[in-house]
């Protein structure tokens, strides 16, 4: 077998099997239910003009002011648009986790306000052009690549956030939180998450009729892998064959373009169809490049839910987390799911109608209340359960989700950004 150049030694081209194997071993880490993470996603914005362009080199600037880490442990990174990502360390539980994001954010908060920066409200730009601002071969890459399909996968790349909840696998034995049993739960929770906590109703300036515009443009972007990894029997067979089936989005290298041959999936490049053999290396970075719904990452990675309003996000993460790791809220979330088969496309039926739609309000309202009645049973603090109260108050439970509240906002004083009044009665409510 000949073999294949990587920057710094030489590594042997990798097999079809050899590739599904590995995608298979890696995709889960099963263990005991419990530890988690977070990653807040957020646009920003100029204080005092949130119309302009705030490039990625401004926000790193704003937030490289203090030399010391974040309190919480937590990372920041950046997006090709200049959002703003903190990736929390990975927490023993809710409580450890809410305590250690809300000290980051806070930390974050008061850089960004020093700088002359803030946080925007919603999940999708409601007015700024998508702009590139990172420069970084992966993401010309990337955007040549989503590029030959429309304007989605810019926009998606450079104008969207996201609050991503990452939850361990579960054990396999018996008679346990089994992984391949919250897999399968995790992938019938999704309509309501999408509903639930949609937060990006604005295209272009105005309301589009969709609730998550967010999601609308990872529908629209390439479905190979942006799709939810079909259903099966063995959910680390369907992710390897998924990784392997989807198209190659950039190939790494010292001295060209990143960018990928039109067409090319993992698998074809495996069966030499490729530039050049394709190696464990590149697999393993392909598999960065992937991202449906949940991501298998040995952890389950959640991508679905808009990023959200203030500390929404709170809120948020402790519902999520709720359903999935306490036995109780979980199989009442199950049962309060299983009528959304009935509908023929879900994910999109969520982000378009949110909870307009009768059969995703009913299911909402039985997994907010699953979860309400968990939180105590999970260590959340008075303040969490309090966030969660007052967030399903508010818009679960009135059958309206967070992008009913932006519009309103909007109508009434044509401004997409929460008021001081509002910010006002919420934490009053708090």
């Amino acid at each position: 077998m000949s073999s294949a150049w990587l920057p710094g030694r030489v590594i042997r081209p990798l097999t079809e099997s050899d590739a599904e194997v590995y995608v298979a071993s890696v995709c889960f880490k099963t263990g005991p239910p419990g530890p988690a993470g977070v990653e807040v996603e957020r646009l920003v914005h100029d204080a005092a003009n949130h119309r302009l362009p705030v490039p990625v080199a401004r926000v790193s600037e704003a937030v490289a002011a203090s030399a010391e880490p974040l309190p919480g442990g937590g990372v920041i990174t950046f997006e090709p648009g200049g959002q703003l990502e903190i990736s929390s360390a990975c927490a023993a539980d809710l409580a450890a986790l809410v305590a250690a994001t809300r000290a980051d954010l806070a930390a974050v908060e008061a850089l960004l306000a020093d700088g002359g920066l803030c946080f925007g409200s919603l999940a999708l730009d409601p007015n700024r052009p998508p702009l590139r601002s990172l420069d970084h071969p992966r993401y010309a890459a990337m955007e040549h690549h989503f590029d030959r399909r429309g304007p989605a996968g810019r926009t998606m790349m450079c104008s969207t956030a996201s609050l991503q909840i990452s939850l361990d696998a579960g054990f396999d034995s018996p008679g346990t939180a089994g992984a391949k049993q919250r897999w399968a739960r995790l992938h019938n929770l999704l309509p309501v998450l999408v509903a639930m906590f949609a937060n990006s109703p604005f295209l272009h300036g105005v309301p589009s009729g969709w609730h998550s515009n967010r999601q609308r443009m990872w529908l629209a972007t390439d479905p190979t892998r942006t799709a939810a990894v079909p259903s099966a029997a063995d959910p680390r067979l369907a992710w390897a064959r998924y990784a392997l089936d989807a198209l190659v989005l950039c190939i790494p290298s010292e001295t060209a373009s990143w960018k990928a041959p039109p067409g090319l999936t993992m698998r074809n490049w495996l069966r030499g169809e490729g530039p050049r053999p394709a190696t464990l290396d590149d697999l393993t970075y392909h598999l960065t490049t992937l991202f449906p719904p949940v991501r298998p990452r040995g952890f389950l990675e959640i991508r679905v839910i808009d990023a959200q309003e203030g500390s929404d996000w709170e809120a948020v993460t402790a519902m999520v987390i709720a359903l999935m790791d306490d036995a109780r809220a979980a199989d009442l979330a199950e049962e309060a799911c299983a009528p959304l088969v009935s509908l023929s496309d879900p994910i999109r039926t969520a982000a378009h109608d949110a909870l307009a739609a009768p059969a995703l309000a009913s299911a909402a309202l039985g997994c907010a209340e699953a979860a309400l009645m968990a939180l105590p049973r999970l260590g959340a603090d008075a303040a969490t359960r309090n966030r969660a109260e007052d967030f399903v108050d508010r818009y679960t439970a009135r059958g309206r989700s967070p992008a009913d509240e932006r519009v309103g906002r909007w109508q009434r004083t044509g401004s997409y950004f929460c008021s001081p009044e509002y910010e006002k009665g919420s934490e009053n409510a708090r």
